[in-house]
């Protein structure tokens, strides 16, 4: 099997618990574009859902074509890890991407929800693989006048008190521990472990993290669709949840001083340019760049990594290959690749996500 240098990906659409997806659905040139329970496209995903109910259904695993077969890219790691991924990674992590990439298009509000830390990943999910995130947000809906994050508490209750609004299902209270944080095209946050969030209505966004779906939410109920009891607190009990969440207040100014990223020019080649957006200041677990072309940029990497044309068009070039690119255009790069060209005679930006160092200690 000849591995190509680009990997294309294809749509990779997984069901979850809140509508949306009508954004994706436009991407992809369907008829009637609407929302529904698809509101995620996973990208270059090794990673497979959890969807109670839907345990016999296979969601999550990107799918690859190479020499005109279709696999996952799971199982094309899997049978040339070195190559796809590099031999530190595969010697570190296995033949796994380590993280998960995302589109995501949400139509209401997500559930206030929060995942876990490595260290209680390690210590009650038997996993040395938590749930931190990071958003890069790129487009809200045109009827939202005011998006919002919800993020952290700004008013922490007691977790007794918590509990008992959790057990009520008092919206009311658990909604008045948060104020809305303001989020606008452009930003670029992180989401750690630990911290409780709910990302608003009508928000797209690029969402990267750590290799799980552990997640625990505490309303049980949006958008008319009531959660089994499996997959509120990961099937197990209301204290067991609780003891996921961080109760320190955490004033919107902090948070924006803590977990807003800022670009920091990594390389400059004429009027084309390369960002670190998310670097090991911000988080271990993953590091995303943003390249922005502007005639021609030659990016050269020791690692494997997913790009994601996040504005504009131009084309990618490798040896004598040369392939079209347009927004919204995603593709995995294997670690053999080497150097590739990007070109754009009117503006291109790429969002390209790296897997964490292979010399990190967990």
């Amino acid at each position: 099997m000849n591995i190509p240098h680009i990997l294309f990906l294809e749509p990779n659409r997984v069901w979850r618990t809140y509508p949306g997806g009508k954004k994706l659905d436009i991407m992809e040139g369907k008829a009637n574009p609407q929302d529904a329970h698809f509101p995620e496209d996973w990208i270059g995903s090794t990673t497979r859902a959890v969807n109670k109910g839907r345990e016999d259904i296979v969601e999550g695993l990107s799918n690859v074509t190479v020499d005109g077969e279709t696999l996952t890219l799971k199982a094309l790691c899997e049978k040339y890890p070195c190559l796809m991924l590099g031999a530190a990674h595969v010697a570190k992590y296995g033949a796994t991407t380590q993280f998960l990439l995302k589109f995501l298009d949400s139509a209401i509000r997500l559930h206030i929800q929060c995942h876990p830390t490595i260290p209680f990943a390690q210590k009650y999910l038997n996993s040395n693989a938590g749930k931190t995130e990071a958003y890069v947000i790129l487009g809200i809906r045109e009827e939202v006048k005011e998006p919002y994050i919800y993020m952290g508490f700004q008013h922490p209750p007691k977790p007794e008190d918590f509990k008992r609004m959790i057990e009520e299902q008092d919206t009311e209270a658990i909604l008045a521990c948060f104020d809305k944080v303001p989020i606008k095209p452009g930003d670029v946050f992180m989401v750690p472990g630990g911290m409780p969030h709910a990302i608003g209505e009508g928000v797209f966004m690029i969402e990267i993290m750590e290799p799980t779906d552990f997640a625990v939410r505490i309303e049980f109920e949006r958008g008319g669709y009531v959660l089994p009891e499996a997959s509120r607190f990961m099937n197990r009990g209301v204290d067991f949840a609780i003891s996921m969440f961080n109760f320190d207040a955490s004033p919107i100014d902090l948070l924006k001083q803590k977990f807003f990223c800022e670009p920091k020019l990594l390389e400059k080649q004429n009027d084309s340019a390369e960002y670190s957006i998310i670097d090991e200041s911000k988080t271990a677990c993953f590091r995303v760049n943003r390249i922005q072309v502007k005639d021609r940029f030659v990016k050269k990497s020791d690692s494997f990594y997913t790009g994601i044309v996040s504005q504009g068009s131009g084309t990618l070039r490798i040896g004598s290959e040369t392939y079209p690119l347009k927004q919204y255009t995603k593709f995995f790069v294997p670690y053999q690749t080497g150097a590739i060209i990007l070109e754009s005679e009117t503006g291109m930006e790429i969002t390209a996500t790296f897997p964490p160092k292979s010399d990190r200690v967990i």
